[in-house]
């Protein structure tokens, strides 16, 4: 079976390693050249922007795929899926109004409002600056989230304690917005635990993945600027010490009450990936927002040990008879990204990267390439993540070693977190969420 994947990032590369274990013929359609990727492919690949639909389809065509799967978020909120469904080629992957779940985060925060999802939070909106320090006031200065309307690549989100410090700073950022022709969400501040829950969908039935968390802090102890996310893990038993099971099956009946109002609102069926940020905080799991497509370090963590095959699944997708149940190994993962020196506030690009594959290889290691450059067999960074190794155990300690060991086998002007997955970090968010249920 032929399938297009459009993306080239490290969670396509993943995806393309999932379709072509599931028995698929890949070709690619990138923005640059992922080797990972390319190697998947066997070489049929394209290189150009993922926002030129009539491009994509007449390379999916040209291949005779059966259906196109999307990575990133990016084109999906301008319409790639309807383009190439109206070429008669399926999509993996929602339509530009199903997509507003996470290109428009009014868009999804009014959603939850006005059909009454539980999970939801306090919020108001914002068009001017009118408004904004009477609401600061109401939920008070200190429990103040400012986030602008569209995509942001997981940057645009400053939180009071971390980035603003001041009403000053509130009404400043606000207005950075507004310059920019933005809309403001102002939200309460959660106090808890993150987790990624990512679902497949085919507009009615909704199959959860083992639970993931990321870490977006640049440097080790959770210091430093948010990135795009410096890596990620998962349990063996597909839950967290601070999530039990009945947190991860309320997360997936909010979504697929979610998937319900979407098809309300929108007259249109999600279909594809959806992921689900929630916080278990002292009032209840809650909705931080909703991502259209598979998480990026998370793919690393949840492909990698789908026994399941992808290709069905994704089949099922389509063709609406999505069923279970999922089969995953009982493993532990732990997803770790080398990134650029500077990165994420001044990154230098362009620096040689030397891999050595066979090392990691023989590690028991994955190795996903993401945001770099090959020009001429010759690796170089770009500005964003490079690249990102997965270890994977019967336990996190053991899978936290692979993946660190991993990280000694790429050379170049990299840095990485060594704390990802490791036990202190894992303890100190246990020992958090305890704290603050101890409160109630």
């Amino acid at each position: 079976m032929n399938i297009l994947l459009i993306g080239n990032g490290a969670r396509e590369h993943a995806l393309a390693e999932a379709l072509v274990r599931g028995g698929g013929t890949v070709c690619a359609y990138m923005s640059k050249m992922n080797p990972g990727i390319a190697k998947l492919c066997q070489g049929k690949v394209e290189i150009g922007s993922l926002t030129n639909f009539s491009a994509i389809s007449e390379f999916g065509e040209k291949n005779q795929v059966k259906f196109a799967v999307v990575g990133p978020e990016a084109p999906l909120a301008v319409g790639l899926a309807d383009a190439l469904q109206a070429q008669d080629i399926p999509v993996v992957g929602p339509t530009i109004e199903c997509a507003q779940l996470e290109s428009s985060k009014i868009f999804a925060r009014n959603l939850l409002k006005k059909y009454e999802i539980e999970s939801n939070i306090e919020f108001e909106i914002f068009q001017s600056l009118e408004g904004i320090a009477d609401f600061v006031t109401k939920i008070g200065k200190e429990h103040v989230v400012v986030k602008p309307d569209g995509l942001t690549g997981g940057k645009g989100v400053k939180v009071w304690g971390d980035h603003l410090h001041s009403e000053e700073d509130i009404m400043k950022y606000c207005q950075e917005i507004l310059d920019q022709n933005g809309r403001i969400v102002i939200e309460e501040k959660l106090e808890g635990e993150e987790f990624t829950y990512i679902c497949f969908v085919d507009g009615e039935h909704v199959l959860g993945t083992p639970i993931v968390q990321d870490n977006k802090r640049a440097y080790n102890g959770d210091t430093g600027p948010n990135t795009g996310g410096m890596g990620s893990y998962s349990m063996a038993n597909h839950l967290m010490p601070f999530i039990n099971s009945g947190d991860v099956e309320y997360a997936r009946q909010q979504m697929e009450l979610v998937v319900k109002a979407v098809a309300q609102e929108t007259k249109e069926v999600y279909k594809g990936f959806l992921y689900g940020q929630f916080m278990k905080t002292p009032k209840g799991i809650k909705v931080v927002e909703f991502n259209i497509r598979f998480g990026d370090p998370e793919a690393m963590n949840i492909l990698p040990i789908l026994e399941s095959n992808f290709v069905d699944i994704c089949t099922q997708i389509i063709e609406g008879n999505l069923h279970g149940p999922l089969k995953f190994s009982e493993k532990a993962t732990v997803c770790k990204y080398l990134v650029p020196e500077g990165y994420p506030v001044s990154p230098k690009a362009n620096a040689k990267i030397m891999v050595d594959e066979d090392k990691i290889d023989s590690l028991g290691a994955k190795l996903y390439y993401a945001s770099i450059n090959e020009e001429e067999g010759i690796l170089y960074t770009s500005t964003s993540r490079a690249i990102a190794v997965l270890g994977i155990a019967d336990t996190i300690e053991e899978a936290e070693n692979i993946a660190e060991k991993a990280t000694q086998a790429i050379e170049g002007s990299l840095f990485h977190r060594t704390d990802i997955g490791t036990t202190a970090v894992i303890e100190k968010r246990t020992q958090h969420m305890v704290d603050i249920l101890d409160h109630l």
